[in-house]
């Protein structure tokens, strides 16, 4: 049942081209603005690997959030609910099919920016891997943050509430350690705080041993926000 709603969900996704270049095309195209701005200069060697992870983490929230709740409002989940499958299968089935978008948006992504001029001193394969976390992780925040909104406005605005304070003190824009200290304990509640931490290594030469505790972090966020998605699952919309 898990596999079939899964299959499900990537039929109608192969058939929404708009959709599909959201995921696909738009970050490629801003990761090659700023690497067109910046031509000739480390930034994109610096900051590169930390937009490869935000990037999908952003777009997969707001496609994933914004389809889960056109289905609940169509009354395709009521029906569904309806039959002997249960919620984690339709979950399940919901995650492995954005999941398989998102492995294509990192393996895409990651594929662009080395190809823009991208550097990475660490092993290539865990920048892929960071970047599929990020997105999956993503995907299971949208599927979460779906049951809380009524309206696709209201998924839409979902987004920078739940993204926009794990931006400003992941350590993307000044480091954690010279944070407030408050700031810095928060920090530490925020999955993409973790996910940011490897990146930063990543870039820099690290290997698996020295991210391996940020990507299980971030990898236990992905198992809750699953179980949140669960639990939160509701037939219809009020």
């Amino acid at each position: 049942m898990m596999l079939t709603t899964a299959g499900r969900v990537l039929g109608q996704l192969r058939g929404d081209r708009r959709t599909v270049a959201l995921i696909l095309v738009l970050p490629c195209l801003l990761l090659g603005l700023i690497a067109w701005m910046f031509e000739g200069t480390p930034v994109l060697d610096q900051f590169g690997p930390l937009l490869v992870g935000i990037f999908p983490l952003i777009v997969m929230f707001l496609v994933t959030s914004v389809a889960t709740l056109r289905e609940r409002q169509s009354g395709t989940l009521e029906r569904l609910m309806t039959t002997p499958v249960r919620k984690g299968d339709l979950v399940g089935g919901y995650a492995l099919a954005f999941g398989g978008l998102a492995l294509l948006q990192a393996l895409v992504v990651v594929g662009f920016a080395l190809l823009v001029g991208m550097d990475v001193a660490g092993p290539l394969w865990l920048v892929v891997v960071v970047a599929l976390l990020n997105a999956v992780l993503g995907c299971c925040l949208g599927l979460a943050a779906s049951a809380l909104a009524r309206t696709e406005f209201q998924a839409v605005q979902l987004m920078p509430a739940t993204i926009f304070p794990q931006l400003i003190v992941c350590g993307l824009l000044m480091p954690r350690d010279e944070m407030p200290e408050v700031l810095e304990w928060i920090s530490r509640a925020f999955p993409l705080t973790y996910a940011v931490d490897a990146m930063q290594q990543i870039a820099v030469g690290a290997e698996w041993a020295d991210v391996a505790g940020s990507v299980g972090v971030t990898a236990a966020f992905i198992v809750g926000a699953v179980v949140l998605g669960i639990v939160t699952l509701r037939r219809r919309t009020p």
